[in-house]
């Protein structure tokens, strides 16, 4: 600040000198102001002489030195000056990071695609390039959803829900399967990863097969042990000593057929993707029979509650959404103990419809939730072979909601009991005038 004042106080001396000159000379020739106005026009000249050269060399300043200048005019040069080197050293390590981030990025694996809020490419690395087939500077500014040509991709990124991976087919040459993952940052742009996921996809379907193969080949000579076994164990003159052992081949082939009848149900479930446009199903009949059959196979074991809190039917597929339910119910009943409780409650709100399943039973440990829909996987592996199970009930009713746009939502404590619950979208509710009490005096809302 004082490097300042003194720069400015020395030009208004300089000026105030000038001025002063003319006017002695205009004195001393007789015409004082014409010798003042000749000073000052000569100081004007000095003025415009070194703005112009400041001008000059700030349009070249890469190939030309900084002019030559004192007083304010070489305090305004130096300034400049330094401001344009530290520009030029800013800029350098600018295009150094950015260098050195195209070169990190081309090495990536994954393909990285930047958009923003309109979806449209900004910017993407090689590997991206050669997934989705772009191309440098003609596809920059275009939405890439337009691009692709993928309607599934189109409705993932209007969604925006990027909670979870898209999987898509997409054929360049030949069939590749690719997994997008978006990552929202800033003002609605997105950060999309882009994965070459063919050989999973490929060992996927190889699993798939095998396994509805293996379970289709399995099922015939289980059939016919099952019915030998069944033959054998009512056989009058089969010995005493055999009957027990006979009892348990049976009851073990029995859980092998059931284990098989589950994995090629979730085979089919698993071949396909596309959800079901199903027909209008009555949830209130659908209720009744759950708890009927419930009933009338654990007789008085448990005690079944139904709470219907809405007449409102929903469009599904019936014979996948009866199986969904009632791996449900057939969960809790193996693993609620006698004199326990089991609730079937179904209704409608603003999200949707929701049924779910509440039990009295031990509750698993919350460790374990994230988990319980995988195939195979059993909280207590020894307590779950006694029950019965297959192992893979969660794994089919999760499929099966995925079928029709629902999840399946677990929430349980150890001691506490359980509850399962099936969310399904409000597209899939058909909604039903208020239903008066029928003959038997019961209606909506009210206990079966």
């Amino acid at each position: 600040m004082d490097g300042g004042f003194r720069a400015w106080g020395y030009a208004l001396g300089r000026v105030v000198g000038v001025a002063v000159l003319g006017l002695l000379v205009g004195w001393a020739i007789g015409h004082p102001w014409w010798g003042l106005a000749g000073a000052l026009a000569l100081a004007a000249l000095g003025l415009w002489r070194n703005l112009y050269r400041l001008e000059d060399w700030l349009r070249h300043r890469n190939r030309m030195t900084p002019p030559d200048a004192g007083g304010l005019w070489g305090d305004v040069v130096s300034q400049v000056s330094r401001l344009h080197r530290r520009k030029q050293f800013h800029k350098q390590r600018m295009l150094a990071l950015f260098r050195e981030l195209r070169r990190s990025s081309a090495s990536m694996p994954d393909g990285v695609v930047v958009l923003n809020a309109g979806h449209e490419i900004l910017w993407f690395n090689r590997k991206a390039g050669e997934l989705l087939g772009l191309r440098r500077k003609t596809d920059f500014g275009i939405p890439l959803a337009s691009l692709l040509r993928l309607p599934e991709f189109g409705r993932y990124l209007a969604k925006g829900d990027f909670s979870s991976a898209l999987r898509l087919q997409r054929r360049i040459g030949e069939a590749v399967w690719l997994e997008f993952q978006a990552m929202p940052y800033g003002e609605g742009q997105l950060v999309l990863l882009v994965r070459d996921v063919t050989r999973q996809a490929q060992l996927e379907t190889m699993r798939k097969d095998f396994v509805a193969n293996a379970s289709h080949e399995l099922r015939s000579p289980l059939t016919v042990i099952a019915g030998y076994l069944e033959t054998l164990s009512t056989e009058p003159d089969l010995p005493a000593d055999l009957r027990p052992p006979m009892q348990e081949m049976r009851r073990q082939s029995e859980r092998m057929t059931a284990i098989i009848s589950d994995l090629l149900e979730l085979s089919r479930l698993e071949a396909s993707d596309e959800q079901v446009a199903g027909e209008e199903i009555d949830v209130t009949a659908l209720l009744a029979v759950l708890a009927r059959d419930l009933r009338t196979r654990d007789g008085a074991r448990h005690e079944v509650e139904v709470r219907v809190e809405s007449g409102d039917r929903l469009r599904a597929d019936e014979g996948l959404l009866h199986s969904a339910f009632w791996n449900l119910v057939d969960n809790a009943s193996k693993y609620t103990p006698a004199g326990g409780r089991i609730t079937l409650r179904w209704w409608v709100d603003e999200d949707g419809g929701h049924f779910s399943v509440t039990d009295t039973g031990p509750g698993i440990p919350p460790e374990h939730l994230p988990r319980l829909t995988e195939r195979f996987y059993r909280v207590d592996p020894g307590r779950a072979r006694d029950a019965g199970g297959s192992g893979l009930g969660l794994a089919i009713v999760r499929h099966v909601m995925q079928r029709h746009g629902g999840e399946l939502a677990i929430r349980s404590e150890a001691g506490q009991g359980s509850t399962f619950t099936c969310h399904l979208p409000v597209t899939r509710i058909v909604r039903q005038p208020v239903a008066l009490p029928d003959e038997s005096g019961y209606a909506p809302g009210q206990r079966a």
